[in-house]
């Protein structure tokens, strides 16, 4: 599925690129990023999935020993004909280039592959890219008060979203 990994140890490469792009687009504020070990762990599950791509929006392989620099990453994961999308993230000097509606545009075409019929987000209320996700065609369906917990202990709403893929 053309630069997705799933279900295997992830190459350190790969897992490298993502790194540095998790800690570059994530304010350490809203406690959001996840660290090394999780992602690594997350990649060892058969229904867990990763794109990554260059500045250009062009995917970066599991196996591409390249200098290519990641612009940005989606992790996903499917049970049955659903997946939630786990994390997005676009490397600072990547945004506004389009890359974060492409990595949702080839999420959308390896889970059609999948057999997956319905795709679900949760962000937490305040981000910014409540606007792509609605170009894109998500709708808000369910809300988690005071779900997320910020550094500074204050708490932010979760808002749950859902988009067909059929």
């Amino acid at each position: 599925d053309g630069g997705a990994a799933a279900g295997m140890s992830v190459s350190p490469a790969l897992l490298d690129r993502i790194m540095a792009v998790m800690e570059a687009a994530f304010d350490p504020a809203y406690g959001e990023a996840w660290n090394r070990r999780q992602v690594a762990d997350a990649l060892s599950m058969p229904s867990t999935h990763t794109l990554v791509v260059d500045c250009d929006g062009m995917l970066i392989g599991a196996d591409d020993a390249s200098d290519r620099t990641a612009g940005g990453f989606v992790l996903s994961r499917h049970v049955l004909d659903e997946e939630e999308l786990l994390l997005i993230a676009v490397a600072p000097g990547c945004r506004r280039r389009g890359v974060g509606a492409i990595l949702i545009g080839q999420l959308f075409s390896a889970s059609r592959k999948r057999g997956v019929n319905r795709i679900y987000l949760e962000m937490r209320r305040g981000n910014p890219a409540l606007f792509l996700y609605r170009k894109l065609g998500f709708e808000p369906i369910g809300e988690r008060p005071n779900y997320y917990r910020m550094a500074n202990g204050e708490r932010i709403d979760a808002i749950t979203f859902g988009r067909s893929l059929e």
